[in-house]
């Protein structure tokens, strides 16, 4: 056989989606999971993956390690986007282990893959179809794939047709970055074994790079089929794939493997060589072959024994099976919601999708941390918490108690052995910090709301104090060259000796010094409990986003916005608008969104916002400007979702801003701002989300927005909305009840009035030991008018510390 090996693939061949379709999984009750649509957010506005959700599409459990589905690499790398494996066009590479899901930057893992080969002249797919736990697909050649996973494991079913039957497994696939991209996936190495005469194969591959700009990691693998092949053999060639900061063997041709019969183990040797093993069946009728995999972070072994442990069975429809009943007992079946002849199909599949999304990310990987053993929960793909602090934790809070109290631990944990809790974290490795220390907002979220269980809070005070106080190495990242991307907060030198961000030091300068505010905030929610004699200190810090206040900018009328200040006290305004960011990247004044936007990011202390912006009136008007139509002057980019607005439910800085209107008693605006970007944005169907998925962060944010009420991270407070659904039961704290009503939503969606606990409520907020430590009833009573229902206080300021 004449096989090539190609630089970032195990083998190209055309993929032509002509259709993608969600069903039910071939396996019997399907309960509730039979309501998502694993497509949404799978495609961009043109079909393409381009501005899409960049989700994953394959076979997972709720924060399982394996995520195994399709991978394919660019038609056209200018609108190339991979992260997930799946995308509408481009080339199939293989079915591999491990995903992320809704990623930005370069894509990472796509690693420990199989691929099915009737023979060499290219294979191309035509209808996919998923569910919960299950993925097919049929390739030109014939192969028809499905697949299936467990929490460690996977199992894939190839249904081949007469004649050539061949699996390769080329050990150094991977999902590749554009070309040029500096942080680029590498294959660092590894090794193949071949056992019990190709029935079985196992072994380890290292890899390097991907978004965070990862250290290598290693995985470990074992791999089995139902029958024996008739042949199978060995390959290495030249590592051609270009390693940045490393030699490599790059300016050489495209090479051929060297098939080596002459022993069963081959290894990537000195120079990084290209591995794997390519396994065939003897030419004949159609038949089926079937195989399990297993990985780990620790050994082969280990690996072996999560097929023997989590897939015991050869039969996919008995993996599919178990699957579907662990999302319905562990997600979907915790919220319920009348689903009959009257029901909004749409809403309650965008109900259970949102679910499904926000469960994937970040991966539980506790008992397979090979860095250090501590006792303590292990978790890895936090992406980002700069995204999932918004509004996702506080989801998991009160839905995934357990979990959480699990994630929380593994953070403190990873401070205490690599010294700084992630923002960031993949591949065993923090990164990227694309703004604060946010792991700090989120710690202090859950501590105001008094999760405790075995999370030792004088050691996650600890880990947030390193964040405030020491400044982390400079890693020298292409994407950041002036301080470090990995961890902490870069910038931190200029804030404790100004007060904010310059920018002639830093980039991000207003985005970073919006952020450090409510990081330090946060640190003064702990400090409150763990030490006390540090509140004055971190809530004067918190207020530092006052200093980079100019009263003296105009923009559409109003005046006083967040603006870049140097490092010597003046501000730098000339020719400035804050309509714009540059390209709201690394190097910019803002990250990922404009002044005008960031200068609404300040939930912990509004009071003081209202006053620099003049007064409740003024602010009501600069909110309305905010949602009208034809404002946006910055180039969105590939997020840009069509949207003319200054504000951009794409990027979650704006999550909290259509809810701000509580603030000042006209509750029905939130409703009406929030329920209009739901509606408009978000969708059931392929291009359902307005840009990445962000990890499940853009569902969480309208999981909530279903609900009827919005966290107010780092307090103990909610913001109430208006519900999507007449009656909505939700388990909390493990058994506890939460039922929400909705009386009069056929007329309309403004609330009004509310009653919590049978009580009659006059407030657009309430707290969190209100209704979701024992649970409770929140009932809204709706109409067609919007109706100034509110009279009491309006949502407190608790950082309120005013400078100005």
């Amino acid at each position: 056989m004449h096989l090539q090996i190609y630089s970032t693939l195990a083998i190209a061949s055309l993929l032509h989606t002509t259709a993608i379709s969600a069903t039910e999984p071939p396996a019997p009750n399907s309960g509730l999971s039979k309501y998502v649509n694993p497509f949404i957010g799978a495609e961009g506005p043109d079909g393409t993956g381009f501005g899409g959700g960049d989700i994953f599409v394959g076979g997972a459990r709720p924060f399982g390690v394996v995520k195994l589905g399709i991978d394919s690499t660019a038609a056209n790398w200018s609108t190339a986007v991979l992260n997930g494996g799946w995308t509408p066009d481009g080339n199939v590479t293989g079915f591999s282990m491990m995903h992320e899901s809704g990623t930005g930057g370069a894509p990472k893992y796509g690693v420990i893959s199989q691929m099915p080969l009737t023979g060499l002249e290219g294979v191309n797919i035509g209808n996919d179809v998923a569910s919960v736990g299950y993925f097919k697909t049929k390739l030109k050649s014939g192969v028809e794939v499905e697949l299936s996973a467990s929490r460690h494991a996977g199992i894939l079913e190839y249904s081949f047709p007469e004649g050539e039957k061949n699996i390769l497994i080329d050990l150094s696939h991977y999902l590749p970055a554009s070309p040029g991209d500096a942080d680029g996936q590498l294959f660092a190495g590894g090794e193949i074994q071949i056992e019990d005469d190709g029935q079985a194969y196992s072994g380890y591959g290292t890899y390097a790079g991907g978004w965070n700009n990862g250290a290598p990691f290693t995985v470990y693998f074992h791999g089995e089929f139902n029958s024996r092949p008739s042949k199978a053999q060995t390959f290495s060639g030249p590592n051609t794939d270009p390693m940045p900061r490393y030699q490599n063997l790059a300016n050489g041709g495209t090479s051929q493997p060297h098939f080596g019969n002459q022993s069963d183990k081959i290894t990537s040797g000195l120079m990084n060589d290209r591995v794997g093993v390519l396994l065939s069946w003897n030419d004949g009728p159609a038949s089926h072959v079937t195989s399990r995999v297993g990985i780990s972070f620790i050994s082969t072994d280990r690996a072996k024994s999560y097929i023997r442990k989590e897939i015991p069975s050869w039969k996919l429809n008995d993996t599919v099976a178990d699957t579907v009943k662990e999302w319905n007992q562990d997600v979907f079946d915790k919220i319920q919601v009348p689903i009959d002849d009257k029901a909004n199909l749409t809403h309650v599949r965008l109900l259970y999708s949102s679910l499904y999304f926000m469960h994937l990310m970040p991966s539980d990987r506790t008992g397979e941390n090979p860095l250090w053993e501590s006792g303590e929960p292990y978790w890895d793909d936090f992406y980002t918490m700069w995204d999932i602090f918004r509004c996702t934790v506080s989801f998991y809070h009160i839905f995934q108690p357990k979990y959480y109290e699990s994630m929380i631990r593994s953070l403190i944990d990873i401070w205490k052995y690599a010294g700084f809790m992630p923002d960031g974290r993949s591949g065993n490795w923090n990164g990227l910090v694309q703004g604060g220390s946010d792991a700090d907002n989120v710690l202090a979220d859950a501590y105001v709301k008094g999760l405790r269980g075995g999370i030792n809070w004088t050691e996650g005070y600890a880990a947030m104090v390193k964040d405030a106080e020491v400044t982390p190495y400079n890693t020298f990242d292409p994407t950041d060259f002036t301080a470090s991307t990995k961890e902490g907060r870069g910038a931190l030198d200029d804030w404790k000796e100004l007060g904010y961000v310059s920018q002639d030091r830093n980039t991000r300068c207003i985005s970073r010094t919006v952020e450090y505010s409510l990081n330090d905030f946060a640190v003064a929610q702990v400090a409150r409990g763990e030490m006390p004699g540090d509140v004055e200190k971190y809530m004067t810090r918190s207020a530092g986003w006052q200093n980079i206040w100019d009263e003296n900018v105009e923009s559409l009328g109003f005046k006083g916005f967040l603006a870049p200040r140097l490092a010597d006290g003046r501000f730098n305004d000339s020719s400035y608008d804050p309509r714009l960011c540059g390209g709201c990247e690394w190097m910019d004044v803002s990250y990922e969104g404009i002044p005008w936007e960031y200068s609404f990011v300040v939930p912990h202390d509004v009071k003081t916002l209202i006053h620099l912006m003049g007064g409740a009136k003024t602010f009501e008007s600069r909110l309305d400007m905010m949602f009208k139509p034809n404002t946006s002057v910055q180039n969105l980019g590939a997020n840009g979702a069509g949207i003319t607005t200054l504000i951009n439910i794409g990027n979650e800085p704006d999550f909290a801003t259509p809810y701000l209107y509580n603030y000042i008693n006209k509750q029905a605006k939130s409703v009406m701002q929030s329920r209009s970007l739901a509606n408009q944005y978000f969708k059931d169907a392929a291009y359902g989300i307005p840009g990445n998925s962000d990890a499940g962060a853009m569902n969480s944010w309208l999981l909530w927005q279903m609900l009827g009420i919005y966290p107010v991270v780092t307090q103990p407070v909610y913001l109430l909305s208006s519900p999507w659904f007449s009656d909505l039961n939700m388990t909390i704290n493990g058994d506890k009840t939460l039922r929400i009503t909705a009386t009069g939503l056929d007329e309309g969606y403004f609330v009004q009035g509310v009653q919590i606990n049978g009580n009659q409520w006059t407030k657009n907020w309430f707290e969190h030991e209100d209704v979701m430590v024992e649970g409770g009833t929140i009932e809204f009573q709706l109409g067609k008018e919007a109706t100034a229902w509110e009279t009491g206080d309006v949502p407190p300021s608790p950082g309120h510390t005013q400078l100005k």
